[in-house]
């Protein structure tokens, strides 16, 4: 019987288990957003996991939304990720990176007075993010008109490039929680006309173009993409997130990517709905499934073939050594939310394995 113990091969790679670690952003990154030393340790305690997917990655500069994030569009950053890279497969494991754009999610006090884009001038209601002057409302985006497209859609390529140069495995593409790529997915906040806006088709025009560039970068069994199609997180919503899943599940199937990340449900619980079922209905390839399970239910997720793979995120974050728990049914160490986003090791590499 296929546990999450079985071997999964996944596009280009043989991975050792189904236990993922979900991308989890750390804002641990130094100042002009290159990966740590202190980086390259944390991941190489996860080494485990059947495949790490590296947090939200920048792929052009002037698009922070956490301040402290990576990046992965300069030479020092693509070094940077080679020291993570080289640990985490000197301790076995399989890494790849989460390329990524903020969206209208940025905010300009992050980005040298730079507007955020989106697909549409709609701004994030009701949050905040951090700031180097403390926390602050979102402000107003402005459209990107249909010709600013193919630098951003040349800037994941180029991403993926960078990646596979600083020894990732594999990308995975963005398309999740209301950053770019989702903007233009939801009809919450598309609004636009033309080629990239009103239809699904049309919608998923962006998402699409992206796939494709990165695929032909670095062949599309090295190519993911993460999906949220309930999350209300930054303020995002869509008339019909069923159907769009299940309408995303049978049109990326001509792709042949290496697999697909979906999200189940909402941070905040205002949308629900079941997406799982009709994605694994029409969804012919590896399909990873994500938010709020449990060892137990994971187990039977992979055993009454719903998913194929479970990632798992505060769980990995708090477990360095996550598989070796759930093997031997070993309770989890808790995680500390107050210490997700700050500085250090504390809360970040300091959380104890079961060998001490």
């Amino acid at each position: 019987m296929t546990d999450l113990f079985s071997p999964l091969t996944l596009g280009a790679i043989e991975l050792d288990n189904r236990i993922w670690m979900a991308p989890l952003t750390r804002c641990r990154a130094e100042g002009e957003h290159v990966p740590t030393p202190l980086m390259a340790e944390y991941y190489a305690q996860r080494a485990s996991a059947g495949l790490i997917i590296a947090e939200a990655t920048m792929i052009l500069p002037g698009n922070s939304a956490f301040w402290h994030e990576p990046g992965i569009y300069s030479a020092e950053q693509i070094a940077g990720w080679r020291k993570v890279t080289d640990a985490v497969h000197q301790a076995g494991g399989k890494i790849a990176l989460q390329i990524w754009h903020g969206g209208r999610a940025c905010h300009p006090d992050l980005n040298h007075g730079a507007i955020p884009v989106a697909p549409s001038a709609i701004a994030i209601a009701n949050e905040e993010v951090y700031t180097p002057k403390g926390k602050q409302g979102y402000t107003l985006p402005r459209a990107l008109s249909d010709d600013e497209i193919p630098a951003i859609i040349a800037g994941f390529a180029q991403a993926a490039r960078n990646a596979r140069t600083a020894g990732f495995d594999m990308v995975e593409v963005h398309a999740a929680n209301g950053y770019l790529i989702d903007e233009f997915l939801r009809d919450g906040s598309n609004h636009r006309e033309g080629p990239y806006g009103g239809s699904r088709e049309n919608r998923a025009r962006f998402l699409f173009e992206v796939l494709d560039a990165v695929s032909t970068a670095i062949g599309a069994n090295r190519v993911g993409v993460r999906l949220s199609p309930l999350n209300s997180f930054n303020d995002m919503k869509d008339s019909d997130p069923v159907g769009l899943s299940a309408w995303l599940a049978t049109s990326l199937n001509e792709r042949n990517l290496a697999y697909l990340h979906l999200m189940r449900a909402d941070f905040y619980g205002k949308q629900t709905g079941d997406v799982l079922t009709p994605v694994r209905q029409h969804y012919r390839g590896t399909l990873v499934v994500n938010m709020g399970y449990t060892p137990e239910e994971a187990q039977r997720t992979i055993a009454e073939g719903k998913a194929d793979a479970v990632a798992f995120g505060t769980a990995f974050l708090a477990n360095p050594d996550l598989p070796a728990r759930i093997r031997r049914g070993a309770p989890l160490n808790q995680p500390n939310p107050n210490t997700f986003y700050t500085p250090g090791p504390e809360g970040y590499t300091d959380y104890p394995t079961l060998a001490g």
